[in-house]
């Protein structure tokens, strides 16, 4: 009787194992760099032959010459990749959000009472979320105008340049208008 059910439970197993376990992910792997080969490899961005990041995991920004993306809970790191967990009655998230707000009417010399986009005070959900409202780019147009030096004429340009980045909802119905906050970084260090 052992014999009857071992054994074809060991083949089953065997076979099972080489189908879902190298077959399929084999096929996967492959089909995805046929027909995607960019998002298969990360979504990398390359520049001068060095890849200084993805489009699809947001980085630290800090200077004030570039646009300042979501804050993160987790800094950035995608390994331990998720939010802070912190609920609406948190008193750490009240404190972290009034520190951001603080922080970003100096930044861009605002008033006290000015609005801010949400996504520049709360960190997403996974905290590597590449991307800023369009509200959220264009409210730093003058700190980052200003910390380069940019004459009148490089500031319009620097507001054209935000809204030509702006992303449509994907597939014209999902998620929101946004800007990839690297990818903005990096046409600005064009404008000349």
């Amino acid at each position: 009787m052992l014999k009857h059910t071992l054994l074809p439970a060991a083949r089953l197993l065997l076979v099972l194992t080489v189908l879902t376990g190298i077959l399929y992910p084999v096929t996967i792997t492959l089909a995805a760099n046929v027909l995607f080969p960019a998002q298969a490899n990360g979504s990398l961005i390359v520049r001068d032959g060095q890849v200084i990041g993805s489009a699809l995991i947001g980085q630290p920004f800090t200077s004030e010459r570039y646009f300042w993306p979501r804050p993160s809970a987790i800094d950035y790191n995608p390994l331990p990749s998720g939010g802070s967990n912190l609920g609406p009655t948190s008193a750490a998230l009240q404190a972290k959000v009034l520190e951001r707000a603080a922080a970003i009417r100096q930044a861009n010399r605002l008033a006290e009472d000015a609005a801010i986009p949400t996504d520049l005070l709360f960190a997403s959900g996974s905290g590597l979320d590449p991307h800023i409202s369009p509200d959220a780019a264009r409210l730093q147009i003058d700190r980052v105008a200003a910390a380069r030096g940019f004459t009148p004429v490089q500031h319009d340009q620097l507001a054209a340049l935000i809204e030509r980045s702006i992303e449509p909802p994907q597939f014209g119905v999902l998620g929101e208008p946004r800007v990839n906050v690297l990818r903005l970084n990096l046409a600005v260090d064009q404008i000349q």
